[in-house]
């Protein structure tokens, strides 16, 4: 979703140089730092925590979500038994049902006396923060804005102006996601809030995955959230806006939401969770947590400042030396895979010395950014002949019996959005980064490396299963060196492809025009 919308305003910008700009933020405005609230003991879900972790000393409890609907349920669930803290970072949130609902749920946890600190990346806010502004309003929640925007126009020319003039920081993004509840509980991974990540929009919907974590390693994610929360890069919503809010706003918009929340919950969409779900108070016993030691990787906030960025502020080069441990396997699950040639070089490595390499991505007929795919697909040979094996996920693969709940039910189109790493079987990484630049190099990302079998065996499942022929298309090299995908029919017979499956020759005509512009390092 970042990729598009950047290109946009790079190529608005360019028309747009001679304009001017105004900055809308009040420079005086009061910006005071905060942290983490104490772990109370009373609280419901630290209590819960608690319980199922002290068994296991210094090792951390994962939960793995595959599936959209838990996805959603356990953010409803923990914003509704947080007793103290909820805090929330994400890159893009939006205000369709799903987002507004979770919306409703912080503000009635705001109204019974939880402090509530939610930080958005700017991209997809300005000039859509007038909800924002009035939540904001309220005594116990406040917003912030990471590397906004300071003309508060929405529209692509006006957010072009403002990209051609300061492209150098505008271009770097927040992408973390975190979701931390009590300081007890944590969710981290690849969905951002919206309908399309909880596979309630009837065009398109992400395949993706989250972590829900326990114990030690969610103290981590709270010092990280704090971190960005305090940097210089994010501003209080309030500081670009001159009118406050008054009390009958925010009544008018608790009223809405509420109402908003009462339709929703009549919908099929929810009837199907609350059936197949149950009771969201349920307590999952600790065999049904995944243990092990965990590590919360974050890159430095100051990664989305261009003068003071630094190799020394990345998380990439943690990943790659962990990555280096690999001996027998090594599985990666990435929606954008552009390895580039050093990428390329290092997995070749890895085969050289005996260490099975899969690559599961999207096709050409499921990705949402035609740009990053073509990229990628510039690789492909060399990585095939390597040994690599890749695999590209068809739009329209579909939760089938016997299979993992990564694939929903849902009438539109699939697109892979979850971003895993699987080393050996036995360690783990789940998060917001994916393996292109633009995640390595330019925007800030998260997420956690767990020292757990079960993980592992989890993910690798729901690799299996995403690899089959009714879900993916598998890429090969035929003797001439030639690329072509190979799927199963119906009738069970192999079916060759010798381009893209499931594309017109005017997408893969656009996608190739597009690949010819220089920008792989921005991808």
């Amino acid at each position: 979703m970042t990729r598009p919308l950047l290109r946009r305003l790079a190529c608005l910008g360019l028309l747009a140089l001679a304009g001017c700009t105004h900055s809308d933020l009040r420079p005086d405005y009061p910006r005071s730092p905060s942290a983490m609230l104490p772990v109370r003991a009373d609280a419901p879900l630290v209590d819960y925590a608690h319980r199922m972790a002290a068994q296991h000393g210094t090792q951390s409890g994962v939960r793995l979500i595959s599936d959209s609907g838990d996805a959603l349920l356990a953010r409803i669930a923990l914003a509704d038994r947080a007793r103290y803290s909820l805090d929330l970072q994400y890159y893009m949130f939006h205000s369709d049902a799903t987002g507004e609902l979770l919306a409703q749920r912080l503000l009635v946890a705001a109204d019974r006396g939880v402090r509530v600190r939610l930080l958005l990346d700017d991209l997809h806010v300005a000039g859509n923060d007038d909800v924002l502004r009035i939540l904001d309003g309220h005594r116990n929640i406040e917003i912030r804005l990471f590397n906004p925007f300071l003309e508060r126009d929405g529209s692509l020319w006006g957010m072009g102006k403002q990209f051609a003039g300061d492209f150098s920081r505008l271009n770097r993004r927040m992408h973390n996601k975190a979701f931390i509840a009590d300081g007890a509980m944590a969710i981290v991974g690849g969905r951002n809030i919206g309908d399309e990540y909880f596979d309630a929009n009837n065009e398109l919907n992400f395949r993706d995955l989250d972590a829900l974590a326990v114990g030690p390693v969610v103290t981590e994610v709270g010092q990280a959230f704090d971190r960005y929360w305090n940097s210089e890069q994010s501003y209080p919503i309030g500081a670009f806006h001159r009118r406050g809010t008054t009390p009958a706003q925010l009544e008018d918009l608790r009223t809405a939401m509420a109402a908003h929340a009462r339709s929703f919950s009549q919908g099929s969409y929810a009837q199907n969770l609350v059936s197949r779900v149950g009771d969201l108070a349920h307590e999952v016993p600790s065999s049904g947590w995944a243990w092990g030691q965990a590590s919360y990787l974050a890159d430095d906030p100051g990664k989305g400042n261009p003068e003071v960025n630094s190799k020394d502020l990345h998380m990439a080069p943690a990943i790659r030396a962990w990555m280096d441990g690999a001996e027998h396997r090594l599985t990666l699950v990435s929606p954008y895979f552009v390895p580039g040639t050093k990428g390329v070089a290092y997995l070749q490595g890895m085969r050289e010395r005996g260490v099975a390499v899969e690559v599961l991505t999207n096709s050409l007929a499921s990705t949402d950014a035609g740009d990053v795919y073509v990229a990628y697909a510039s690789y492909r040979p060399a990585l095939l002949k390597a040994g690599v094996q890749l695999y590209e996920l068809k739009p329209d693969a579909r939760h089938s019996r016997g299979g993992s709940h990564f694939f929903g039910s849902s009438s539109g189109s699939n697109s892979l959005h979850a971003k895993a790493i699987v080393v050996d079987d036995t360690h783990a990484f789940v998060g917001s980064m994916n393996l292109d630049p633009r995640s390595v190099d330019i925007n800030t990302e998260d997420g956690l490396i767990v020292e757990s079998p079960a993980l592992a065996k989890a993910l690798l499942a729901i690799f299996a299963d995403a690899a089959k022929p009714v879900h993916s298309y598998q890429v090969r090299l035929d003797p001439r060196g030639a690329v072509y995908w190979q799927a199963t029919g119906a009738d069970g017979q192999i079916i060759r492809y010798d381009h893209a499956p499931e594309t017109t020759w005017w997408r893969r005509f656009k996608v190739n025009m597009g690949g010819l512009l220089p920008i792989e390092n921005l991808l």
